[in-house]
Order: structure tokens, then sequence, then C-alpha cells
């Protein structure tokens, strides 16, 4: 399994757009790349996503991981400011790995009843999912997918992601700035360009 995360970089509400956008294009060239694809956390802004990561699984999920990390550069005058001089956008894709060797066994599932909109498949089936770390009580909950097999996938998966964030805490000062430069951007160099409004794919 590969994590990767999609990051407006701190970049204005521009930025968020093209994350958003990105993230849409991106999963288009996973379903034609038959690569597995679940978006286990997103986070939204007014106007797209400040960030998003994502877990891929398939024969085919390293090629796209390759084609896709780096800086994503958006051409585009603000759909927000028109007025605004700034036309080019940038956010970054980056990749991490996940904690190795959790063991179900660790984990402490909780099958709860889904809430919010969804009708009558929501109200009585227990499909969404608590789930718990034990040693550590770091927790979360998932109701994103109709199924109680896939929510509890996406549950330990996120899991995962938490406890990887959670031991880069414990690094050294040099270790913490490593695992922080996902909110840092190289502007220039990027290895994929979209312009306009119709976020067409220039490379």
């Amino acid at each position: 399994m590969i994590l990767l995360q999609f990051s407006s970089a701190q970049g204005p509400e521009e930025c968020c757009i093209a994350v958003e956008k990105a993230l849409a294009c991106f999963l288009h060239d996973a379903k034609l790349s038959q690569v597995n694809v679940d978006i286990l956390e997103s986070f939204p802004s007014k106007h797209g996503l400040k960030s998003a990561l994502v877990s891929l699984d398939g024969s085919q999920a390293e090629a796209l991981t390759q084609l896709w990390c780096g800086t994503v550069q958006w051409q585009c005058q603000s759909p927000l400011r028109p007025r605004h001089k700034r036309k080019n956008w940038f956010m970054t894709v980056m990749r991490f790995s996940p904690v190795i060797g959790i063991e179900e066994s660790e984990i402490e599932f909780e099958f709860i009843k889904a809430q919010g909109p969804g009708g009558q498949h929501v109200n009585k089936t227990c499909s969404a999912v608590r789930a718990k770390h034990i040693a550590t009580g770091v927790s979360v909950k998932v109701q994103s997918e109709r199924s109680q097999h896939a929510n509890k996938k996406l549950a330990r998966q996120l899991i995962q992601w938490k406890l990887n964030e959670h031991q880069s805490q414990q690094l050294s000062t040099l270790d913490k700035e490593r695992h922080s430069s996902h909110y840092q951007i190289e502007r220039g160099n990027a290895v994929i360009v979209f312009s306009g409004s119709q976020f067409k794919r220039l490379i």
C-alpha cells in the first residue's frame, strides 16, 4: 500500500481549488490504470481542499505514484480574484510509507449506525466503524463507505497513518523537519502542469 498526500502547502484558496481539481484528475488516472484508491482523509477549504490523504493499491500503483509525486502547477487567472496579477498556483503531492506490522488484534473495532444523509440504509444498518489502537488509544471513526467491511479496512489504514504521524513527532528535530516538508513546496520544476478554468493537462 502507498500513501499519497495532496496539499495546498498552506497556499491561498486558489491552491486549494487546484488540490480538489488535481485529486479528481488523479482519481481518473487511477481508474484508467486499474489502481484502487481510498480517500482516507480530506480537509476542505472554502472553495476546495486544503489537503487529502489517499491510499493506493494495485500493480500500477507505483508507476502512478512516480507520475504524480512532486509539484503540480495550475496556470490560470484567479477564479476568485479576477484582478489579481498572479496566474501560477502550486500544490504538492508527497509520498509517505504506512506503519508496518500492525496486527488486527491490536485494534479494537466497534460497529455503529452511520449518521447523516443516506436514507433507510444509513438508519437500519451498523455500517460505520469506530476503531481504537489499544496500545496508544489512537481512534478513528469511518462511515464513508456503505459496507461494514470497507469501512473497517479504511479505519485500519487511517489508524496506521495516525500512528505514523505520532511516531514522527517523537523523532529528532531533523526528522521532524523532514516530516513537515509536505507543508513546503518547490515552485518550478512541476511534474504536472494544468492550464485554464477547464484544468487541461499540458504536461
